[in-house]
């Protein structure tokens, strides 16, 4: 397939398009907002001849945010343009960036022809960067056409991601060849790059710029003393954090199991999408925990034995609240999410076996005992309880996450120096 019928199927399925974001839109009412954004209609006012940063959701968000910050430092005259495609993601953009006037944001329109024009056309930007595999033919082409090189940051692309790729040669190759560079996670990575069809002399291994994760140190400060005010500082606390809709009944059990050897734990339970908070909410009261919403306020009680973390933006505050930390997405198969934030707290780490998303990181991570697997209610019971009763442990494994993260930084530097010469 190549890009003139890509793009006509794209015009073909917008019907099923929009059927769909009716359909997001009555779990997620944030997806019947700013519909026009998504044909590049109704933008916002814009200062043109910045850079523009694409992050498709949440999770690119947080991670692009570095970048972002190092470019507005590294750039003072030029306005950044940060787009994204879900309204979690807008709001992450919105609460990152408040206050800082030189951020632009709105969604990314569809990869259109004629809207990748218009939005072009309204941001004038000077570069494109997307962060990690969102690939668009048609927003690539236009900005090749325009003399704006894209690139491609904190890039990674998994063996089964290239192999999907690879069935689409005749659309993947030329959109490749006109991007100017690949800022790649790891060796593997640029290989499968390049089998594509991405030129040699555009990719660039940089590492992970999830490694640069810099902790604010009254983050754990803070949260020291609201444990203290729930009278909760000698009390075993776990977090299971970003959980996909098949986990909750997992995590819940492995709890219940852990609540027969110590009946004062308490459970830190973070559902990855907002849509899903009240659902999460409602089974865990149908299960009997006592459930205290963290959007409500009140105080975590010696009677409340799971807290269910609907709020946003707080992800990272919430692993500090915790001894350790399972990462979900990991025992159903979505390949799991960074393992790399509760491991810059500290925090000794477990996840599921389906981590195809972060192979390397969780391979350096197991190679030093920084993390461990399993794969039912039992198993995590058995791991968390293990970390509640030998502090050593616990200790020792969330040391090594800590030299894994300190050992492998500069990503973020290499990446910017990669950029600048683009700018240039």
């Amino acid at each position: 397939m190549n890009r003139t019928l890509y793009s006509c199927l794209f015009y073909l399925v917008l019907p099923l398009v929009a059927l769909r974001l009716w359909l997001r839109a009555r779990k997620a009412p944030a997806y019947a907002k700013r519909v026009g954004e998504r044909f590049s209609y109704g933008l916002p006012a814009m200062q043109p001849g910045g850079i523009w940063v694409h992050a498709v959701s949440v999770g690119e968000s947080i991670a692009a945010a570095p970048m972002i910050r190092g470019l507005l430092e590294r750039y003072p005259q030029l306005p950044i343009t940060v787009t994204c495609m879900t309204p979690t993601g807008s709001e992450r953009i919105q609460a990152l960036f408040a206050g800082e006037p030189r951020i632009q944001h709105c969604y990314l329109p569809y990869d259109l022809p004629c809207a990748a024009k218009r939005f072009l056309d309204k941001a004038q930007p000077k570069l494109a960067v997307i962060m990690e595999t969102e690939l668009w033919p048609n927003h690539i082409h236009q900005c090749a056409r325009r003399g704006i090189p894209v690139a491609l940051a904190n890039a990674r692309l998994s063996a089964r991601s290239a192999k999907g790729y690879g069935r689409f040669a005749k659309l993947t190759a030329p959109m490749l060849k006109e991007m100017s560079l690949f800022a790649v996670q790891t060796a593997a990575e640029a290989e499968r790059f390049r089998n594509l069809g991405a030129r040699p002399e555009t990719v660039e291994v940089t590492g992970s710029i999830k490694f640069d994760l810099t902790i604010d140190p009254q983050l754990l400060a803070r949260a020291a003393a609201l444990r203290q005010q729930w009278q909760a500082s000698e009390r075993p606390v776990w977090i299971a954090a970003s959980t996909h809709a098949g986990e909750d009944e997992v995590v819940l059990a492995a709890h219940r199991q852990l609540l027969a050897s110590h009946p004062d734990a308490l459970l830190i339970l973070v559902p990855r999408h907002p849509e899903r908070f009240s659902t999460v909410f409602e089974l865990c009261q149908q299960q009997g925990f006592a459930t205290v919403r963290r959007s409500s306020g009140e105080p975590v009680t010696a009677q409340a034995s799971v807290l269910l973390g609907d709020t946003m933006g707080e992800l990272l505050f919430l692993y500090a609240l915790a001894d350790s930390a399972f990462v979900g997405g990991s025992l159903v198969p979505t390949g799991g999410h960074n393992l790399l934030e509760p491991a810059a707290l500290a925090k000794p780490v477990i996840t599921g076996p389906h981590l195809f998303n972060f192979l390397e990181i969780a391979a350096m991570m197991r190679e030093v005992g920084a993390l461990q697997e399993v794969d039912d209610a039992e198993g995590l019971a058995v791991a968390v309880q293990r970390l509640f009763e030998l502090p050593q442990d616990a200790q020792a494994m969330a040391q090594a996450g800590l030299n894994v993260m300190q050992a492998n930084q500069g990503a973020l530097q290499r990446l910017l120096d990669g950029l600048g010469r683009l700018i240039k």
